[in-house]
């Protein structure tokens, strides 16, 4: 009787720490994903909530489409291309111009995972660490998209059709990757009662 009753205890408490899990989870979403449209907005000549003071000195998403460009020109330039950029495009001399518009910049993926670092019940430094490897890896990975796109439409110009769809693919391979290294974090950090605790 008594173990039936740790039992329900066990359960209702579980119960109560994964709806609080869930509902941090979107609050915290809501409130990053919709932060980051309201600063795009304020930042971009032309956005509803634009203003000059907000897009001098608090273009972060500018910011971040730079250290994404950058790199990717980098990247280009290293194979033997003569590439150029501008504050959201990438050129390629005689080939591609790729814009790098609000979507690509990954804030979707970044404002998930800064959301489920917040709301999952771990330790703080395991929670910090998960977060700076899993931004990093998005952030690798976006750059390598965005040059090997680049320097496919230049090796390749006749096959520009098969390359519609990139944004798409490079979504669903980033969230699998996310997903894989969330599983494997979460197994590594719950703590599992064992039938002695019960």
């Amino acid at each position: 009787m008594e173990n039936q009753l740790k039992v329900s205890e066990r359960k209702k408490r579980g119960n109560k720490i994964a709806l609080i899990f869930v509902a941090k989870l979107f609050l915290v979403y809501f409130f990053l994903s919709e932060g980051n449209k309201f600063m795009f907005s304020a930042t971009s000549p032309g956005g509803r909530f634009y203003h000059p003071f907000v897009a001098e000195h608090f273009n972060y998403i500018q910011g971040l489409r730079n250290i994404l460009i950058i790199p990717s020109t980098w990247i280009i330039n290293a194979f033997g291309f003569m590439a150029y950029r501008n504050a959201t495009e990438l050129m390629i001399i005689d080939g591609p111009i790729l814009m790098v518009n609000y979507d690509c910049l990954g804030l979707g993926v970044m404002s998930f995972l800064i959301a489920f670092c917040v709301a999952f019940p771990a330790e703080w430094k395991a929670k910090v660490k998960l977060l700076i490897f899993t931004v990093l890896t998005v952030y690798i990975l976006n750059v390598f998209r965005i040059s090997g796109l680049a320097l496919l439409l230049k090796v390749y110009p006749n096959q520009q059709q098969y390359f519609t769809y990139h944004h798409e693919i490079f979504n669903i391979t980033i969230y699998i990757v996310i997903f894989l290294i969330l599983y494997f974090w979460i197994r590594r950090h719950t703590i599992v009662p064992t039938s002695a605790t019960i």
